[in-house]
């Protein structure tokens, strides 16, 4: 029985030592410049006013121009070549020109360029050499599956000092992201090996999937069976413990047996990062949730004139539905907006988010026995946040189901019931020590990753030494005993 333990630990070592010595060094690399992403500050900076004089149409008739007959959520956003209606519903966007309700979408490079030109000017970028590259479903940088409503991008290139590229979709005419060199690069050592994320694999979200999960699990295996043998060899001599092995055997044993505890929490929870539902909830609401959230408004009786209010500084505009009802946001600043209520006599409410109550009325349709809901606090263990800086997000206890609502758009943020708890600790706590203790010790925390990735990462190494030796000592046994039986 050993023997087989010893043997499977040795080949699944060989397999993944350098699967290993790649995930602690790039854990360091991640911890400090992340995938590359547009942030809502970002997106908000590069948006223009929305030029009401333009609009000639009201949101019901944009609707019904998408032929999005689920629409949940419209919004009026200002482009280069005019005022548009983005119309969202749970599997599809569309944009409708506020003109005259014809179809928005970008099929124009010169168009695609204007918009991205206008964007990076209004940030403070340098656009004077800015070009369309190429319009296409995915490179590197925009595989993650958020992208994909809005396929094929066309990626225009700056060509500014620090070579930023931007990306605009198709679909909408919107920023959806940008990257710059430096990102790139350090991803290319950083994110795109930890997630073993080339292009051709990733694009492929199902194939990525198991694959990663399937490495990611013998992985797990080859570290349990590690930490086993490891225990089991450990010699008591005059009252010490110490390693049976010597040279870079005994290393390998000594540094295994020191960071048995992170090495196996780490691998452990990386492969929980790839557990999408098998083994934890996914934080969704369910099909009954669903179906109970999505209480569509009659959106003919929003007013005609409602977009005629519009304040003139407003970036974005936003209706949506909620409990039933419909609410109308103007986006007057990164973090200042207008919220009110529109459509019913006398429903004039006017805020800057969704109120206690309102939150309550929505959550009670989701399910019995809902206290009054609370405010997050910022230092929440299970912490959601607003897609507006600074907006309140609301927490609804409704027995073992928590509901965390946006209170400036009213998107249900995360589900979390006992399983999507378990999974925040043993997934997210083990794999970024993202413990609160931590969180506001920022620099104790990233002392703590770097030192520990990089003794995991020496672990490797030992590792990689003794996989090399024994694989050399084999091949090379097996030459030795070929021409032992020609001679």
């Amino acid at each position: 029985m050993m023997g087989g333990l010893v043997l499977l630990h040795r080949w699944l070592g060989v397999a993944f030592c350098l699967l290993f010595a790649m995930w602690f060094a790039t854990g360091i690399i991640m911890h400090f410049v992340p995938f590359p992403s547009l942030t809502e500050a970002e997106r908000f900076a590069g948006l223009a006013p929305v030029d009401s004089a333009g609009v000639t149409i009201d949101p019901p008739t944009a609707i019904r121009a998408s032929g999005i007959e689920d629409a949940a959520r419209v919004r009026l956003i200002q482009r280069t070549d005019g005022p548009v209606y983005v119309v969202s519903g749970p599997a599809q966007l569309r944009a409708i020109r506020a003109s005259d309700a014809t179809d928005a979408a970008v099929k124009s490079p010169d168009i695609a360029l204007a918009t991205a030109r206008d964007h990076a000017r209004r940030r403070g970028m340098d656009i004077s050499r800015a070009s369309v590259v190429e319009l296409a479903d995915y490179d590197q940088w925009s595989v993650p599956n958020g992208f994909d409503r809005h396929r094929p991008l066309f990626r225009v290139a700056l060509n500014d000092a620090a070579d930023t590229a931007v990306y605009v979709s198709s679909v909408t005419g919107e920023i959806v992201l940008d990257t710059t060199r430096s990102e790139r690069w350090w991803n290319l050592a950083g994110s795109v090996l930890h997630w073993i994320y080339p292009t051709m694999l990733r694009s492929n979200w199902s194939l990525w999937d198991r694959v990663v999960w399937t490495l990611s699990l013998l992985a797990l295996i080859a570290a349990v069976l590690g930490a086993v043998l490891g225990s089991a060899r450990i010699r008591i001599q005059r009252g010490t413990a110490v390693s049976p092995y010597h040279g870079w055997h005994a290393l390998h044993h000594v540094i295994g047996l020191t960071a048995t505890v992170f090495v196996l929490t780490w691998i452990f929870s990386g492969w929980l990062s790839m557990d999408h539902g098998r083994l934890f909830s996914r934080g969704q609401l369910t099909d009954a949730e669903a179906n109970a959230a999505a209480s569509l408004p009659a959106w003919n009786r929003l007013p005609s004139t409602d977009w005629e209010s519009i304040s003139p500084s407003a970036r974005e505009i936003e209706w949506f539905a909620f409990n039933g009802d419909r609410y109308r946001r103007d986006r007057i600043g990164l973090e200042r907006q207008t919220l009110f209520r529109t459509g019913d006599p006398g429903a004039d409410h006017r805020s800057g988010f969704l109120n206690l109550r309102e939150v309550q009325a929505l959550t009670d349709r989701l399910a019995s026995g809902c206290g009054f809901p609370a405010i997050l606090a910022a230092d929440d263990s299970y912490m959601a946040s607003s897609t507006m800086p600074g907006a309140p997000v609301y927490r609804s206890v409704c027995g073992d189901v928590w509901y965390d609502i946006d209170g400036a758009s009213g998107n249900i943020l995360q589900r979390l019931d006992s399983s999507r708890r378990a999974y925040r600790w043993l997934y997210s706590a083990l794999h970024t020590l993202d413990f609160p203790i931590l969180v506001i010790h920022p620099r104790v925390r990233s002392a703590l990753i770097v030192g520990l990735c990089a003794c995991g990462l020496l672990f490797a190494i030992t590792g990689i030494v003794i996989g090399w030796r024994r694989v050399s000592y084999s091949v090379l046994g097996k030459v030795v005993r070929k021409d032992a039986r020609k001679v």
